[in-house]
């Protein structure tokens, strides 16, 4: 069996949620628990046998952060990985209709899709093998799992056949309840699929070239673009009830990464799962060595007191320094970043070379979306509440900060190289 992965990283124009992170770096490569958030993709589909190559597409402009991941992945996982730049924005589906041949090329019998702005325990092989099991002119196996009625209005909801998990109705993020039964953005997927990609591409070509009455005057304003396809609209709502489209179950770890929220939440459940799968990359407690409380990463390049206490749920980034008796919980500190002696760092994330002064305290408020059960399955804080007010979650410090010694910065978003002056609370610092 020969299998191919889809990674969707897409570009520069989203992320705007994960802002001041994504300003310095891509959100896919973006660190959670010591390594970019698609390493973790590619770690999960190098598992899986038979696959032969994974491929990246999106818009962003190659660069070196970017070419170094692949080199670095490449030499870790023995597997291809290639970028596909796409020329424009082109959807969730008409990026893999753009790039066909190359996906097609070998022949491979299945290939996995995969956005990158999602996280979790990804059951890949157990996938493959319900896929397998469906008729042979199944197009998509969808991967789901189960969300409240609230949180369900912003995803994509799938009303399923209990007996077979066909899908039966499909409405991407509905405006009343339909179901709670959740797309989680993984889909494994035949190659026949490029049967109804090609049908909607026509489709669409036909719609720019509309002319009038006349037979001229193309309306430029409402025809769509050209080569532009949405999986979920464009594809599995007519694909719903056809026996075409079916949807695979998890009940284990999954979320979205669309916030800074969003990144500690991943961070705190990869490092709970390197307690079976990496248990070599989780701090331990020994002479001469931080203390460690829970799950705790500390990159080998950092330097970290004997005296400072870590944890749970903490990542300590490349060429970190942390001082005398500095404190560290829920949080990820950034490369480069330098926490001097006494600070207190919780519920935050500590940008690229920022600076945290002697007995300054950085702190966010957790925001659980089951506090009564520590690993709740999704995550849904975002940066800002409906009406554009500031949501007291965490604190994020963007690259290049300077924060003085003995002050508070609380609930609040710093922007790279800014040089704070005191105390701030519930704040966006421009």
């Amino acid at each position: 069996m020969m299998l191919k992965t889809i990674i969707l990283v897409g570009g520069p124009m989203k992320g705007t949620r994960f802002r001041p992170l994504s300003l310095e770096t891509p959100k896919p490569l973006f660190p959670v628990a010591g390594f970019p958030i698609i390493h973790h993709h590619v770690e999960a589909c190098a598992q899986v046998e038979g696959m032969k190559e994974v491929i990246l597409i999106g818009f962003y402009q190659p660069n070196d952060a970017l070419n170094r991941f692949i080199t670095q992945a490449q030499q870790q996982f023995k597997i291809q990985i290639r970028y596909l730049q796409e020329y424009t924005a082109l959807g969730t589906a008409g990026g893999i209709y753009h790039f066909r041949d190359q996906i097609l090329a070998g022949n491979p019998d299945y290939f996995f899709l995969m956005n990158a702005d999602v996280c979790g325990d990804f059951p890949l092989k157990e996938m493959l093998q319900f896929h397998m099991k469906k008729p042979a002119s199944t197009y998509c196996t969808i991967l789901g799992t189960e969300a409240t009625r609230q949180q369900s209005l912003t995803y994509g909801c799938i009303v399923e056949s209990k007996d077979t998990h066909e899908v039966m109705h499909y409405v991407e993020k509905p405006e009343t309840f339909i179901s709670t039964t959740i797309n989680c953005g993984i889909y494994l997927c035949s190659p026949t699929l490029f049967g109804p990609l090609e049908v909607e591409f026509k489709k669409n070509l036909e719609q720019n070239y509309n002319y009038d009455e006349q037979g001229f005057g193309c309306d430029y304003n409402t025809a769509p673009a050209k080569e532009v396809i949405r999986m979920e609209q464009d594809i599995f709502v007519p694909l719903a009830s056809t026996g075409k489209l079916y949807v695979y179950h998890t009940d284990r770890f999954w979320s979205q990464i669309k916030s800074a929220g969003a990144a500690i939440y991943a961070n705190r459940h990869y490092l709970d799962l390197y307690q079976k799968s990496h248990p070599e990359r989780l701090a331990k407690n020994s002479v001469g060595k931080p203390q460690i409380r829970g799950d705790v990463f500390i990159h080998p390049s950092a330097q970290v007191h004997e005296t400072a206490v870590l944890g749970p749920n903490a990542t300590i980034g490349k060429n970190c320094v942390v001082g005398e008796g500095v404190r560290v919980r829920d949080s990820v500190i950034l490369e480069g970043a330098v926490l001097q002696d006494h600070c207190c760092v919780l519920d935050s994330i500590i940008g690229w070379n920022s600076q945290i002064g002697v007995w300054t305290r950085i702190e966010g408020t957790p925001n659980d979306p089951n506090p009564n059960k520590p690993f709740a399955k999704i995550e849904t804080t975002q940066t800002f509440t409906n009406d554009g007010k500031l949501n007291p979650s965490i604190t994020v410090i963007g690259s290049d900060v300077q924060v003085p010694s003995e002050v508070i910065i609380l609930n609040s978003i710093v922007l790279p190289n800014k040089e704070l002056s005191g105390c701030y609370k519930n704040q966006i610092i421009l």
